[in-house]
């Protein structure tokens, strides 16, 4: 498996799917996990609740398949078994099978994950979005999306935006955020969630709390020794956001 970055940032859009109703070819996101997380709670929850898989990219032609967790991806062989049912052969004789029903795609239960269900994404026009973009996308316009106004903090009053293509606008010191779902960065959090904030090159993890329509953003202070992994804990809240 390859691990993929904390900041899946500038992201496009994949290329639009193919629409027959038996056809899996396209990406398939968790949309389950996305509703859970619009809902306000906290974001890796969530995520874990129904996932932990959030994205399958499917090529029948290719013979391919790959799936991400935000954090990890992985590539197999696509095996189709019939017109509803396929298998995805991974290196190591590990497998996984798909079912077609109706339009979702199911990922069967295992011993390793429970039954996940994931939908069609969207068609668009651009593509070469990274493993796990179309989701990502599609959770940052559900989670973060609309107006958000500076309740308390540096810029108070203001109104921040938070696009899906990971550019944020009126939140004084950054340009551009990510959201953590997964992996190194899960780890140094703990039981928070965080996101990173960039202005130009310099950035910065934050944790954030998020309650119904307000959010508060803390400073990650890190108790770890400089040889060891960071071990976030939250510190002053900079700034509480409401949205509108």
């Amino acid at each position: 498996m390859r691990p993929l970055p904390f900041a899946l940032l500038g992201l496009g859009l994949l290329a639009g799917c193919a629409s027959q109703p038996h056809d899996p070819s396209g990406t398939w996101i968790n949309q389950a996990a996305i509703a859970a997380a619009s809902r306000g709670g906290p974001l890796r929850e969530a995520l874990l609740a129904y996932g932990p898989n959030l994205e399958w990219r499917l090529d029948p032609q290719r013979q391919r398949a790959s799936y991400s967790n935000g954090y990890e991806q992985d590539e197999g062989r696509l095996v189709s078994l019939d017109e509803q049912r396929l298998r995805v052969d991974f290196y190591g004789d590990y497998q996984e099978f798909l079912d077609l029903d109706g339009d979702e795609l199911v990922q069967a239960a295992s011993g390793t994950w429970p039954e996940q269900r994931f939908v069609r994404a969207p068609a668009a026009a651009a593509d070469h979005v990274p493993a796990g973009g179309r989701f990502e996308r599609a959770l940052y316009d559900a989670y973060l999306g609309g107006t958000w106004r500076i309740a308390e903090g540096l810029g108070e009053g203001g109104l921040v935006l938070f696009h899906s293509d990971g550019r944020v606008e009126g939140l004084p010191g950054a340009q551009r955020y990510a959201l953590c779902l997964a992996g190194d960065c899960a780890a140094m959090s703990g039981e928070f969630d965080s996101l990173w904030l960039q202005l130009g090159e310099q950035g910065q993890a934050w944790l954030f709390e998020r309650d119904g329509e307000r959010m508060g953003i803390f400073a990650a202070l890190n108790r770890a020794q400089a040889d060891e992994m960071p071990d976030y804990h939250k510190g002053p809240r900079r700034w509480l956001l409401q949205r509108d």
